[in-house]
């Protein structure tokens, strides 16, 4: 497997070409916030710099032409930050709390960011997959669930040669030790753990490549990859 590699001097200069969308839409997320639960932080400050640069560290990484879906994107991260500093691909953002997918279409639509580059979808993962099954490049998804559990969620939307994302502070490689091996079962690589770090804080992407596809009887119903893991 080719090791992915973050060049974060790239990350920073997308970042830096498109500060003014983003910082509209930090300026968005920050009164979205105010009227629903969308992200911890409620200052721009603490929005830019815990929510947008973490993002947007990764944004050099995705393929050119990507389509990506970003599971659990609850305000639109990171998806939402890698459609505006990547014009070039086309993000998926899912959730299933109705009143976060209203909020992040209102910013969508507010960024001036058409369909052809964003899409808000209000579904659980789960039965979105049944219909778009192994359709896109990357599945990401960000502060969501173990290590595990995502591979069973993301895995079925991914085409084969594709990749799945997690991202996850420095303890992630915890989550992902032991099952060297397993990960086969759901149609990925071992994991690749890359570590990079921003400033004082570090941060992990946790990849797997998308090997051959996944059987069908992945995802199962919603909730059982938390309740019953498939590697137990």
């Amino acid at each position: 497997m080719i090791p992915l590699k973050i060049d974060l001097e790239e990350s920073f200069r997308l970042m830096s070409q498109h500060r003014v969308e983003l910082m509209s839409y930090a300026a968005l997320l920050k009164s979205s916030n105010e009227r629903a639960r969308l992200t911890g932080p409620m200052d721009e400050e603490a929005i830019w710099e815990n929510h947008i640069v973490d993002c947007g560290a990764l944004a050099s990484a995705l393929p050119k032409g990507a389509r990506v879906i970003d599971v659990g994107t609850g305000g639109g991260l990171p998806g939402m930050v890698w459609a505006l500093c990547r014009p070039d691909v086309g993000v998926t953002l899912l959730d299933s709390v109705g009143k976060k997918c209203a909020l992040v279409e209102e910013m969508r639509q507010l960024l001036g960011l058409g369909p052809e580059r964003v899409q808000v979808v209000c579904s659980r993962s789960e039965e979105f997959a049944k219909l778009n099954r192994e359709v896109y490049d990357v599945a990401c998804a960000r502060a969501l669930s173990d290590a595990p559990v995502l591979a069973e969620l993301l895995s079925p939307l991914v085409s084969v040669g594709g990749m799945v994302w997690a991202m996850k502070g420095p303890k992630g490689a915890e989550e992902i030790s032991g099952l060297e091996g397993r990960w086969k079962e759901l149609g990925l690589s071992d994991p690749q753990g890359v570590p990079y770090d921003l400033g004082d804080r570090s941060r992990m992407l946790i990849l797997w490549r998308k090997e051959s596809e996944c059987p069908l009887r992945y995802p199962r119903r919603p909730g059982m990859a938390e309740k019953r893991p498939w590697h137990r």
